[in-house]
């Protein structure tokens, strides 16, 4: 009887686009879970294990990405609000920021020439399409800007989605090695390169490892780069004739 019972739940939902809104939440629990009992390593961030267990979910019940995405869509519109949210603490600490202006935006333009730079030189060395050098453009600011400007640039917005995600990944992984190898302990300091180069990874690390503090200098660096990128990278393109 209790396995009837399941299967017509199973049908139930199978048929209803919040199964995937359900499943995504489960799958970010039970990956959080798992990295607090791994003591909380950047090296498996639950976002990335959470990815990992939902592609496991999918083709285990084989439901194709559309009909995955139409349940799906609601933590996808979330995502603009939760950034703009950052402007909170932002306002809490704006006499610092201001007193900083100037350095902030010579470090913010610094590391949008830097991450493009690199990311084109080395993908055109390598003999990458031109819908892939304009995805992997943006790859340095939060997901929301960056499939905007690649899907406007003619890129594929779910390819920058992606190495946007595999670049926060990485950027959380190497941050504290890399602080204590050059003896980095402000928090302002520690905020502003997570959110310049981990962008929405970064800052959510930087609230939870470093404090407020350097969480409202990771939003700043994230929404000054992602801003700056926005108005930057097609001037970029247009020079390289992509």
């Amino acid at each position: 009887m209790m396995l009837a019972d399941l299967d017509r739940l199973w049908v139930y939902l199978a048929g209803q686009p919040l199964l995937a809104l359900l499943a995504t939440l489960l799958a970010f629990l039970l990956a959080s879970r798992i990295n607090r009992w791994l003591g909380g390593t950047p090296l498996v961030h639950p976002v990335i294990l959470a990815i990992v267990l939902l592609i496991a979910f999918l083709l285990l019940a084989d439901i194709d990405y559309a009909t995955y995405f139409e349940g799906a869509q609601f933590i996808h519109f979330l995502l603009g609000p939760a950034t703009v949210a950052l402007a909170i603490p932002l306002y809490d600490h704006r006499e610092r920021i201001r007193r900083r202006l100037v350095p902030i935006l010579v470090g913010c333009l610094t590391g949008i020439v830097t991450a493009v730079a690199s990311t084109l030189g080395i993908a055109m060395l390598l003999g990458a399409s031109r819908e892939s050098l304009l995805s992997l453009a943006p790859r340095s600011v939060t997901s929301p800007i960056a499939m905007g400007v690649a899907e406007q640039l003619g890129g594929i917005p779910a390819l920058a989605a992606g190495l946007v995600l595999l670049t926060g990944s990485i950027g959380c992984a190497l941050a504290p090695w890399i602080f204590r190898a050059l003896r980095i302990e402000d928090p302002e300091t520690r905020g502003f390169a997570m959110g310049l180069a981990a962008h929405g990874f970064g800052t959510a690390h930087s609230f939870a490892q470093y404090g407020a503090l350097a969480g409202a200098f990771s939003g700043l660096a994230m929404g000054l780069t992602g801003l700056l990128t926005a108005f930057i990278l097609p001037l970029v393109a247009r020079l390289l004739g992509l």
